[in-house]
């Protein structure tokens, strides 16, 4: 029984060594490591002390949390004193594994095309509204019709005038005084009976007398019941103000007729899409009622105030409109085609980090490190924006997960700003005693 008892227990007993000596040698890389690792980082100075749940969080001396975890020691590695505040190191595996990103800052050429709706109008400088100049009463409407086209001087209207036929009449006594006195031996006299001519002519100028009317005077000598009024320009009569044997005053307005031949067309533009607008930029134009047609026009105006409702600013545009295709009041599409900026400094947009009031990119300083830097932004178009300061031609800029590395870059900030006035107490008393005296 003993001899029984005795081999169980130097069973046991091997069973024992066996398993911790297999433990042993499973743990001894481990253990290794942990001492290689332990006695590198002795040979390193400890920066701070790390909250391991709270990265923020940080001690100059060791610390445990709330729950009783020991602060992590930050040793510094080496790191050049002269890099800026905020740069970050990513080991080159870990910036495969985020896809980090990059592009070159280049110089090129950027373009943007503008849409908008216009809507067509007549072109204010070709519009002519029609009114007596003498009182009297409509007695034939040669241009009866709206919509109608006129050549210049066509007849639009005659009318009884009482007073144009009072002036016909001084004019035709005057001409018959003038061939009476016009042997005259006394030259005031003469000279009296052409003035008397000339200005009685003139009124009959002045009320829109048409030169053939006054020819046909002169000839027949009979007075002209009523006055022509011819049309100043040609076009399409739009309005009528008048009509048969109503009576009308120099208020009164007959006509209003309008060249079709340009027509303006009024687009709204946004403000950020102002920088862009020059006058004499070409557009181009679609209307649903003609399509597959592109009307090509030429910016002529930028008003200089915007719209109450809408906040946009507008601008007029020209078109040629010989085939009369543009109708006013129409909606269009129109494509304003913005000068191209030539050799700007652009990148991506999606390269740009937009925090606060301040604009910043992270540049590539070497393999794995990533400098934050401000910049100057100026216009942007088709995913690209010119830079105006704080880059240069041939930088590489990240565009993308560089809200990642931003996230780390302002850690690391936040972390140096509080190790320097740890290392600087005298510095922080003097902040805090100019911030009492402010």
């Amino acid at each position: 029984m003993n001899k029984t008892i005795l081999s169980t227990v130097g069973i046991t007993l091997a069973i024992g060594i066996g398993i911790g000596y297999s433990i042993s040698l499973f743990n001894a890389p481990k253990m290794l490591e942990k001492f290689v690792s332990k006695k590198a980082d002795e040979g390193k100075k400890i920066l701070f002390y790390r909250n391991p749940m709270n990265p923020t969080v940080t001690s100059p001396i060791p610390a445990k949390d709330s729950m009783g975890m020991d602060y992590i020691p930050v040793y510094a590695d080496g790191a050049r004193t002269d890099d800026i505040i905020g740069t970050v190191k990513i080991d080159p595996t870990v910036v495969q594994n985020i896809g980090v990103r990059t592009a070159k800052v280049k110089v090129e050429a950027l373009s943007k095309t503008i849409r908008a709706i216009g809507r067509v109008d007549f072109d204010e400088e070709k519009m002519a509204r029609l009114h007596p100049k003498t009182e009297g009463w409509i007695e034939k409407l040669f241009i009866n019709k709206t919509g109608e086209t006129v050549k210049k001087d066509d007849i639009l209207v005659s009318i009884y005038s009482p007073q144009l036929v009072s002036t016909e009449q001084e004019y035709l006594l005057a001409l018959n005084s003038l061939k009476t006195l016009r042997k005259s031996p006394f030259k005031d006299v003469r000279e009296g009976a052409v003035s008397m001519v000339k200005s009685t002519r003139e009124r009959l100028v002045l009320l829109d007398v048409p030169e053939h009317q006054i020819k046909e005077l002169e000839q027949s000598r009979k007075v002209k019941k009523t006055l022509h009024i011819h049309t100043p320009v040609a076009g399409t009569v739009i309005k009528i103000g008048s009509r048969v044997g109503q009576y009308v005053t120099p208020k009164t307005e007959l006509y209003m007729v309008v060249d079709l031949s340009k027509v303006w067309v009024y687009a709204e533009i946004y403000d950020y899409e102002l920088p862009w607008v020059k006058l004499g930029d070409t557009v181009e134009m679609t209307l649903a009622s003609v399509p597959g047609k592109i009307f090509k026009g030429t910016l002529s105006y930028i008003y200089p105030y915007a719209e109450a409702k809408t906040r946009t600013t507008r601008v007029r545009i020209i078109f040629d409109n010989k085939d009369l295709l543009l109708r006013p009041d129409m909606f269009a599409e129109v494509k304003i085609n913005a000068q191209t900026q030539k050799s700007a400094l652009v990148i991506p947009s999606e390269a740009v980090i937009r925090s606060g009031n301040a604009t910043q990119v992270f540049v590539v300083k070497g393999q794995g490190k990533f400098e934050p830097r401000l910049v100057k932004l100026g216009i942007e178009s088709q995913g690209r924006v010119t830079v105006l300061a704080g880059l240069k031609e041939g930088d590489e800029v990240v565009t993308s997960a560089q809200f990642l590395i931003d996230s780390e870059s302002k850690l690391r900030e936040a972390t140096a700003k509080m190790l320097e006035v740890s290392q600087n107490p005298k510095k922080m008393d003097m902040n805090k005693s100019k911030s009492d005296v402010k």
